[in-house]
């Protein structure tokens, strides 16, 4: 699985970086394709918000001609990333559900 991280509004640091390659790389076991390639974009989608620091997390995973996207927004963002990545868990059971029924 490739991880291609890309940041708005905040520096990527190494801690950073090694947790969304956890969180996200996890998703590895539930995809049996090893072109995979994900997009994950985090930050700020302002730097001054009315109620405080807002954080965004947003993943285009494609996995063949199929396309699953996540998208999450949390006053944390460890919890913005952890909660994409569980709707993306979600997503990609849902696919292979269907795939095994046709």
């Amino acid at each position: 699985m490739q991880i291609i991280i890309t940041t708005k509004n905040i520096s990527l640091d190494k801690p950073l970086e090694v947790f969304i390659e956890e969180k996200i790389g996890g998703l590895s076991k539930f995809i049996n394709n090893e072109n995979v390639v994900t997009r994950i974009e985090i930050g700020k989608p302002s730097k001054h918000h009315r109620s405080g620091p807002i954080f965004r997390a947003e993943v285009n995973l494609k996995i063949g001609s199929k396309l699953v996207r996540a998208e999450a927004m949390d006053n944390d963002l460890r919890k913005a990333i952890v909660q994409v990545k569980n709707e993306l868990q979600a997503q990609i059971k849902k696919l292979k559900e269907k795939n095994s029924v046709k």
